[in-house]
């Protein structure tokens, strides 16, 4: 009875669960920029309310940020998101499905992605602004990156490759900080090879920092141990006591 109550239970979560993504949306949206994709995804979900499930890269620089959601919510955020890819110049393509057939469920990646996106996590880079600095030639990037981590205090998250010879330095930091550290890098990224596109976003939203990608660990100073240590105290010095040999003690014998 018990097992019979689960699957019941089971089934019908699969049912709704299936009911409310045949209602929902699919929204692609498609640039020639890392940078310029990861701000039109964080304008996306500013918008409307859309999830964002994630983003694909298929070579030649050619990147697109997916969304799902309700079809009216969808169709807003594709369209303030074709508008933002538009302001940066590296809009290559926008579409929005109403109700996708369950083919596309199975074998894109547009909705497994939903269940991982859930789960709780915790980063010690939340809650800071992301600087994203791209440029084409990796020399132009450690440039860069090291141009920006000597102009502020922020630390460099990770790094992005989208092919075409297009990497994106991403950095962590208050608004000011990386603000001051992306200006730098420009000129640095400029004087050493091309630079392609910058973005600052001073607030990311959650699901935005759970789809990019962010270094495993976190770079700390190491801060020496303090001791309470009174120099002023002099340590008397100790008398070494030679103790007596056991063995030759006379036993003391009562008699009853």
């Amino acid at each position: 009875m018990e097992a019979y109550s689960q699957r019941s239970i089971s089934n019908i979560q699969t049912s709704r669960r299936r009911d409310a993504l045949s209602e929902s949306a699919l929204g692609l949206v498609s640039t020639r920029s890392f940078p310029a994709m990861v701000g039109t995804a964080d304008m996306m979900l500013k918008t409307a309310g859309v999830h964002l499930v994630g983003y694909e890269k298929i070579g030649s620089g050619h990147c697109t940020a997916i969304v799902r959601g309700g079809i009216a919510d969808v169709r807003l955020a594709v369209e303030s998101g074709v508008q933002t890819a538009e302001q940066f110049g590296q809009l290559v393509s926008s579409l929005v499905i109403p109700r996708p057939y369950p083919n596309l469920e199975v074998i894109l990646p547009i909705n497994s992605r939903l269940s991982a996106l859930s789960q709780d996590s915790y980063n010690r880079l939340s809650n800071q602004a992301i600087g994203l600095v791209e440029t084409r030639g990796f020399p132009a990037l450690v440039g860069a990156a090291d141009a920006m981590l000597k102009a502020a205090d922020v630390q460099l998250a990770a790094y992005e490759k989208i092919g075409a010879g297009l990497c994106t330095a991403i950095i962590r930091g208050s608004v000011a900080n990386v603000a001051m550290a992306v200006e730098a890098g420009m000129y640095e990224a400029e004087r050493i090879g091309e630079l392609n596109a910058v973005m600052v976003i001073p607030r990311p939203l959650e699901e935005l920092e759970q789809t990019l990608p962010v270094a495993s660990c976190w770079i700390e100073e190491r801060q020496p141990l303090k001791l309470p240590v009174n120099i002023k105290e002099q340590v008397a010095e100790t008398e070494l006591v030679q103790l007596p040999d056991l063995s030759r003690l006379p036993l003391k014998m009562t008699e009853e």
